[in-house]
């Protein structure tokens, strides 16, 4: 199992841009084969001056599994277009699940 965390930090005025883009990849990254979890989470974040916060947790059966997943077309949509609302780089954190 692989687990990614992605935190995403959007700028005051896109917020709501950022959660659209987000939301559109719950479903179908649900629906591919080898994801077991693709939740999305939000939180009013002092750090980030009050605006909104975004962070994604996912997990997937294998290496395999979320290679697939950065290949779907929704995935390279969702990359080109995110980016511009965003005030920093997406923090992406690839966990491995000690036994």
């Amino acid at each position: 199992m692989i687990t990614v965390f992605a935190s995403f930090y959007p700028n005051e005025k896109d917020v709501e841009s950022v959660r659209k883009i987000l939301q559109g990849m719950v479903e179908p990254t649900r629906n591919e084969e080898g994801n077991v979890t693709y939740d999305l989470y939000s939180m009013d974040d002092v750090e980030n001056e009050g605006t909104e916060t975004f962070h994604l947790f996912e997990i997937y059966t294998g290496k395999e599994a979320l290679d697939f997943h950065r290949e779907t077309a929704h995935y390279k949509d969702y990359r080109a277009n995110i980016v511009k609302y965003l005030k920093k780089p997406i923090q992406v954190k690839v966990l491995n699940k000690i036994k």
